[in-house]
């Protein structure tokens, strides 16, 4: 196992709250317009599909560029990539905001997704160069709680802004939530040095990211991610069909974001102290995410609903801190961007593919077919992941 050296200090925790507010920016952002799209959708069939190309629009922006961006955190430093991507997503909000019509949701959300490829692996990879192999489970979950929270905050506010001000007023929102995320971390982040870094060739890449320490985690880091997005907008969309309505239905989406929200920290702090290890976190959290949305496959009543948020909320809050852990453990940090950016391509494959699989499916059949599928292939991922980590992986727990 690689050994990661860190820059902590003794307020590591204020000095990583800029970094949980960049989090939950990018959560309220991808969340919060595409559950309100979902509460709001009305038939099924081509529809459907349609709905699911929208989800996956902001994250289709991501894929070709987290990498990328992760690599220049580790040429230029962490610190300035996130203030970039904060500012950038601010300005393309307003873009949002302004241009009328379809062409403005396009382009901001695009755009956005554009910009959040800057700073969500860069944040990422920043809590792990702040924080210390005996703390990282512990902030990492933080920060994925916040990014819960903007998961949970962002599908009712934005219901709540939409009704008061159309689409224009949630874009309004994110771009001063952006621009205030950005002065935040450029005033108080450390700067976080850059390190001599090796000359790489396309053979030592392919190396790296066959490697089970990348592989394994941001498989399961994928499924998670994936599964999440069909939650958060499948479920407003099933619940406005059982008779619960806007508000309602968009409260389920709010009751896994709080649970994930809940776990995480909780989670993590049981990994970093050895009493949760590689595999239990990353398998269990995957069984409880695809028993939840298999639950909502062969059901539509509310009270299932509501489960399924519950399970899918809890698979996410276990497997997601453990898997960064173990991920960050595993990575040299002269290329902990580059690592992170790659991981963040395999979480946002799963997140615009999670949708557009269980859109597609449900267009051919029935969304419960849709859902069933996302919940088979979440419980492969978990098979995998299980097979993949060895005793030697577990053995490494509080490295």
């Amino acid at each position: 196992m690689t050994s990661t050296p860190s820059v902590t200090s003794t307020s590591s925790a204020p000095r990583l709250a800029p970094l949980y507010l960049a989090g939950f920016t990018t959560a309220f952002g991808a969340h919060g317009i595409a559950a309100a799209l979902g509460a709001e959708t009305e038939d099924l069939g081509w529809t459907l599909l349609a709905f699911g190309f929208t989800l996956a629009l902001y994250d289709l922006a991501e894929v070709l560029l987290k990498p990328l961006f992760g690599a220049l955190s580790d040429r230029i430093g962490v610190r300035p990539v996130i203030v970039g991507g904060l500012l950038a997503f601010s300005a393309f909000s307003v873009v949002g905001a302004v241009v009328p019509g379809m062409i403005g949701l396009v382009i901001g959300r695009l755009g956005q997704g554009a910009a959040a490829s800057a700073f969500s692996p860069s944040s990422s990879a920043a809590v792990a160069r702040l924080t210390g192999a005996s703390t990282r489970g512990r902030y990492f979950g933080r920060y994925g709680s916040w990014k819960s929270l903007g998961y949970a905050l962002g599908p009712l506010l934005g219901a709540v802004l939409i009704v008061w001000g159309g689409m224009p007023a949630l874009f309004w929102a994110l771009a001063v939530l952006g621009l205030a995320a950005a002065v935040w971390v450029a005033i108080a982040v450390p700067r976080v040095p850059v390190l001599p870094r090796t000359r790489v060739t396309l053979v030592d890449l392919g190396r790296e990211l066959l490697a089970p320490g990348f592989l394994v985690p941001t498989l399961v880091l994928a499924a998670t991610t994936g599964a999440l997005a069909v939650a958060v907008g499948f479920l407003p969309l099933l619940g406005r069909q059982a008779g619960l309505g806007t508000v309602g239905s968009m409260a389920i989406v709010t009751v896994l974001a709080i649970a994930s929200s809940l776990a995480q920290p909780l989670i993590g702090a049981a990994h970093d102290r050895g009493r949760l290890s590689v595999r239990l976190g990353t398998v269990g959290g995957l069984a409880l995410i695809a028993v939840g949305i298999g639950i909502s496959a062969l059901s539509g009543e509310a009270v299932v609903l509501v489960a399924t948020a519950l399970l899918v909320g809890l698979g996410v809050g276990t497997a997601t801190p453990v898997a960064f852990s173990h991920l960050a453990a595993s990575t040299p940090a002269d290329r902990m961007g580059r690592t992170m950016g790659s991981a963040e391509l395999g979480r946002e494959l799963g997140d615009a593919g999670g949708p557009l699989v269980a859109g597609a499916v449900a267009t051919a059949s029935v969304p419960g077919v849709g859902l069933g599928v996302v919940a088979a292939l979440t419980a492969g991922a978990g098979a995998l992941a299980l097979l993949g980590l060895r005793t030697r992986t577990d053995a490494a727990v509080g490295e």
